[in-house]
């Protein structure tokens, strides 16, 4: 049975991941990072992908995008199959088994202050691995591209929905906060949409992503309070005298008390403290 496409709206941005099945290394060496910068310049003229950043990394790639035209998946899929055909070809291991782990994973992100903060995250991957000690200097990202403005290394790469900020270089190499990373995984593995709570909510519902809102399992039972006010408590409490004759008293009460249960005629040494809770019946 054939997948179904990934909905995704013309006008919005997108973040989208991949990465190597069984997290082995994708990349290994120098031209496996320039052949696949080579996919994404070939990809442009053909599908019109628009790039604003993107960072390669040795087991994963990150690609954020200014604006989707709705065919997002059959761009992705280009891009996809064309990578892995050419990185079997070149290792002669055609038939041995899949390149990534899955599709793509992808969320739609508003562009506004939302936008720079998921730029930054993907430029600051390979700051962030430790692979180098500032973000502009990893050759295979936008980032390195972006610092020496050159019209030829920024060949694939689209102006962005707002204006980049001055400082951006310094920005990126910044450390940010560790909520707001974690907002970005926790969208980049759910698909949630990133940006402010109004604009979420409506996208997810225009792009059927609801379930991508709730947390994970299923709901928590609510333990009732027993102090809950609408709650009615009956308390059967009944004396045991002498004779054995017994007597029943229904006592309405909306908080558990305390009870002291007695021999009536052993008193001193039959005393006895009994917790009375809802329902309980006491001899």
């Amino acid at each position: 049975m054939p997948r179904r496409a990934r909905l995704s709206s013309g006008g919005i941005a997108y973040h989208l991941l991949n990465r190597r099945v069984g997290r082995l290394e994708l990349l290994e060496k120098l031209a496996d990072y320039s052949a696949f910068e080579n996919i994404f310049a070939e990809a442009h003229h053909p599908t019109g992908i628009r790039i604003a950043a993107y960072c390669l990394m040795p087991n994963h790639w990150h690609l954020l995008l200014p604006r989707s035209d709705g065919e997002l998946s059959e761009v992705m899929r280009w891009i996809t199959v064309t990578h892995t055909q050419r990185w079997h070809a070149h290792r002669h291991s055609s038939g041995t088994g899949p390149v990534y782990q899955g599709r793509f994973k992808s969320f739609p992100v508003q562009t506004d202050e939302h936008f720079l903060t998921v730029a930054r995250y993907v430029e600051r991957n390979a700051l962030r691995a430790k692979l180098v000690e500032r973000s502009d200097e990893w050759q295979w990202s936008s980032a390195y591209r972006g610092a020496r403005r050159s019209a030829k290394l920024a060949d694939f790469l689209s102006p962005w929905p707002m204006d980049r900020p001055q400082n951006w270089t310094e920005w990126i190499n910044e450390p940010g906060r560790a909520s707001e990373l974690d907002d970005l995984r926790s969208s980049a593995q759910r698909g949630r949409p990133f940006g402010s709570e109004d604009w979420m909510i409506n996208i997810a519902e225009q792009q059927g992503l609801e379930a991508t809102m709730h947390s994970r399992g299923r709901p928590k039972r609510k333990t009732p309070d027993p102090f809950s006010q609408t709650e009615n408590w009956t308390i059967k409490v009944e004396i045991k005298v002498k004779n054995q004759l017994r007597r029943e008293e229904q006592l309405q009460s909306r908080t558990p008390i305390f009870g002291v249960c007695i021999d009536l005629f052993h008193a001193p040494q039959k005393p006895c403290l009994v917790g009375l809770l809802p329902g309980c019946e006491v001899f």
